[in-house]
């Protein structure tokens, strides 16, 4: 019967440890998705890309260092869901600032518009 129970416990902990490594993967999995949406929409510049790819490394090494003896304490799970909330303001905040990643653009229609008024004050010059 003690064998019984002690099985049950060690599969019911197992159990639990792999729902919360399942889960910390499916958050990180949708902030790449998020970063990589940011690029495809031109939301994120690529230096903002890459260092918003090097937060999500910053934070599986987290993981990775905290599941490293198979287990996973209170402390440990507190500490992920942090840096992973950290993380997930850094995307927003990046995607949301008024920088585009289409910069070529960007730096071409703005000489464009300034020979425009150029334009429009010499005509009341005249």
């Amino acid at each position: 019967m003690k064998k019984l129970s002690m099985t049950v416990a060690a599969m019911i902990l197992l159990m639990t440890f792999t729902v919360q490594a399942e889960r910390a993967q499916r958050r990180m999995d949708r902030q790449q998705g998020r970063i990589a949406g940011g690029v495809a929409s031109g939301s994120l510049t690529r230096v903002e890309a890459k260092k918003l790819r090097k937060g999500q490394q910053r934070v599986d090494h987290i993981e990775d260092k905290a599941m490293a003896d198979d287990s996973l304490s209170v402390k440990e799970k507190i500490k992920i869901e942090k840096a992973q909330d950290r993380q997930s303001r850094r995307i927003y905040k990046q995607k949301h600032d008024l920088q585009t990643g289409n910069a070529i653009s960007n730096t071409l229609s703005k000489p464009a518009e300034s020979a425009q008024d150029s334009n429009v004050e010499g005509a009341d010059n005249r």
